[in-house]
């Protein structure tokens, strides 16, 4: 089987990217890939900690490989580390790379000439799912998810924080696509199958940053007595 790593948003397609690559059997899944805001600690666009982005790779039982990035971030700093994290994943073993992108083309476009000259083939699990279905799909298979990140221009920004369930897939506008792929909305998957257990988690604070409205999520302290 070829040993690919995953591309690791923190988000809902990213997750359900690694249990259909699971489900296929064609793939070694050898670890989760994931850029880092270094200034923040935090996973960039989504805002996810690192400590619950490990606390995910911990539950998938999978290494979580970190690529650093400056803050402020041009294009050329993200491609030179892209490129970096490349390199090593090939030195380390590795074919292929894949990305939970569902049918945006210019993304996948820019994706597969990033990997080209790196000997690693990019893979695409569940692109071209119609995104109802697959919406509906992945929570009745038991994913758990929250709002943590909302384009106040696309979706109003009482969406922030709130549980990506069969509700709130009911009170999106029409114009919203249901798994947010526009860049309406982002995620933090917490649970389901691609999880060995549920991760502990609590809402924080809400923000409104660089024109899009935040939800803080934070590990839940265990109380005892």
């Amino acid at each position: 089987m070829k040993k690919v790593l995953l591309s690791w948003s923190s988000g809902k397609d990213s997750a359900w990217a690694l249990h259909v690559l699971r489900q296929q059997g064609e793939y070694d899944v050898g670890g989760l890939l994931t850029t880092i805001n270094s200034t923040f600690d935090r996973v960039a666009m989504h805002s996810t900690r690192r400590e619950l982005v490990a606390m995910q790779a911990e539950s998938a039982g999978l290494p979580l490989i970190t690529v650093p990035l400056p803050w402020p971030c041009s294009n050329q700093d993200y491609e030179a580390a892209w490129l970096g994290a490349c390199d090593q994943a090939a030195e380390d073993g590795f074919s292929a790379i894949a990305f939970g992108d569902l049918f945006l083309q210019d993304i996948r476009t820019y994706r597969e000439k990033q990997l080209q000259g790196t000997g690693l083939e990019p893979i695409f699990p569940i692109w071209g799912r119609a995104t109802d279905k697959l919406a509906h799909g992945m929570i009745e298979a038991g994913l758990k998810a929250r709002l943590v990140c909302v384009d106040p221009r696309k979706l109003d920004s009482s969406f922030v924080g709130r549980e990506y369930d069969l509700q709130l897939l009911g009170e999106l506008p029409p114009a919203v696509d249901p798994c947010g792929e526009n860049g309406e909305f982002h995620t933090f998957a917490y649970a389901g199958p691609m999880f060995q257990k549920e991760l502990p988690i609590v809402t924080g604070d809400r923000v409104e940053r660089d024109g899009f409205s935040f939800c803080d999520m934070r590990q839940a302290k265990a109380t005892g007595c």
